[in-house]
């Protein structure tokens, strides 16, 4: 398709596979940086993503943003964020499996581009899109196994930890281990 970011958001704008891109005010691509070791998968945008074209930038969102900085990753600096589907399903619902089907191209070109060494799935949507199909984020979450040589880990989406402030201190654990992992496999995470 195109072995370029930039031009792959181009292409992505152009999209109406499935409902979604006829509802959009935005497209929320991802963010990041196109070398990153480490890429975050979320489910699809909410209404403040659509609104402003970035994914996690409501409440959720700056949840994310401290729990990234405090084990020194920065959207803007040495990971990258995307998610599943590119544009908000209606009332924030899940995105449906065909929603999820048209869009999933999108998400594996970034992968070939970005072709990071970890990825995380924030949420059960993305988890049991990526990592495997009948997965139980409260029980599984912080457990990395290997897929195709790159390593993939869920956590709990930020969102439901603002609904659930007490699945806080698993999730943290889960960012210490990213950390643990990252310092292990990785090469130019932390150097940059």
């Amino acid at each position: 398709m195109t072995e370029n970011l930039e031009e792959l958001k181009v292409l992505c704008e152009g999209c109406q596979k499935c409902r979604l891109g006829a509802t959009r005010t935005n497209l929320v691509f991802g963010v990041g940086v196109e070398n990153a070791e480490v890429m975050f998968i979320g489910e699809g945008p909410g209404e403040n993503e659509d609104l402003q074209g970035e994914p996690f930038v409501g409440r959720g969102g700056k949840l994310l943003d401290k729990m990234l900085n405090a084990i020194e990753l920065d959207r803007h600096k040495n990971i990258y964020i995307a998610n599943m589907v590119k544009c908000r399903p209606p009332q924030n619902r899940d995105p449906l499996p065909d929603e999820q089907e048209q869009c999933i191209m999108w998400l594996r070109n970034q992968f070939k581009i970005i072709r990071p060494k970890i990825i995380v799935c924030l949420g059960r949507v993305a988890a049991s899109k990526i990592i495997k199909k009948d997965i139980k984020i409260t029980k599984e979450h912080g457990i990395f196994t290997e897929k195709n040589g790159v390593l993939m880990m869920a956590t709990l989406h930020p969102a439901a930890l603002l609904r659930n402030p007490n699945n806080k201190p698993g999730a943290f654990e889960d960012f210490q281990k990213l950390r643990e992992k990252i310092k292990e496999v990785c090469t130019h995470t932390y150097t940059e």
